[in-house]
């Protein structure tokens, strides 16, 4: 059984931001704090698709040690490229999909990774998701990126109420204010990864329990 509650937006955000510092951060926002450039986050966050941060963290190292560009990246080959990323998911795919990135970006724009969502979205593989998170981190522009975290929370809040990813962007977007756009993604990735679990969540232990209905939850730790 849900309890009601009204959600402050504003104090949310703010109490998980506080709590942040006891968390690690998301490995793309980890990369782009050491000065990544929006090429390497792309990259990185490609990689990043449906793997675990600790192995993304790896792979990103070790490829963008051998190719930070798109110029050195088109003179690996995909064995080279797929060698290098292993073992992150669909290693082989991403390897392909890399390069016809890197010569897309070439051809079509100098070698510099465009900076909108309707540019990125049109390079192979990159869906909203990524290019919304290469937005946020690599170009620090105002965009609201939407993995499974931040879907789930907000809804797990009751802050929206949509059935997929997709569906939840365009809600915050509508609802979301504009101040928290940049920082929203990282926030909830770092916070459902430590305490606002998909099962299970650790309530006893969430600073913002007081102002959740737990929408969805069966059971809490």
């Amino acid at each position: 059984m849900t309890r009601k509650r009204i959600l402050d937006i504003d104090r949310f955000v703010a109490t998980i931001e506080s709590n942040y510092r006891q968390w690690d951060p998301p490995i793309i926002t980890f990369i782009a704090n050491r000065g990544a450039t929006p090429f390497e986050v792309l990259v990185s966050t490609l990689l990043s698709l449906r793997t675990k941060d600790e192995v993304t963290g790896v792979a990103a190292r070790r490829l963008l040690r051998a190719a930070r560009t798109p110029e050195t990246m088109v003179a690996l080959t995909p064995q080279e490229i797929e060698r290098l990323i292993y073992p992150v998911g669909f290693y082989p795919t991403k390897a392909r999909r890399l390069l016809a990135i890197s010569r897309l970006l070439l051809d079509r724009y100098g070698g510099k990774v465009p900076d909108t969502l309707e540019e990125l979205t049109a390079l192979p593989g990159v869906g909203r998701k990524t290019a919304n998170l290469v937005l946020v981190e690599g170009f620090k522009i105002p965009a609201i990126c939407v993995d499974t975290h931040v879907h789930r929370i907000s809804n797990r809040i009751g802050y929206v109420k949509t059935k997929n990813a997709d569906k939840t962007e365009l809600a915050l977007r509508k609802k979301l204010p504009r101040r928290h756009w940049v920082r929203y993604n990282e926030l909830l990735v770092a916070f459902g990864q430590v305490l606002c679990r998909p099962v299970s969540p650790f309530c006893s232990r969430c600073p913002v329990a007081d102002m959740c209905p737990q929408i969805g939850v069966d059971r809490h730790r």
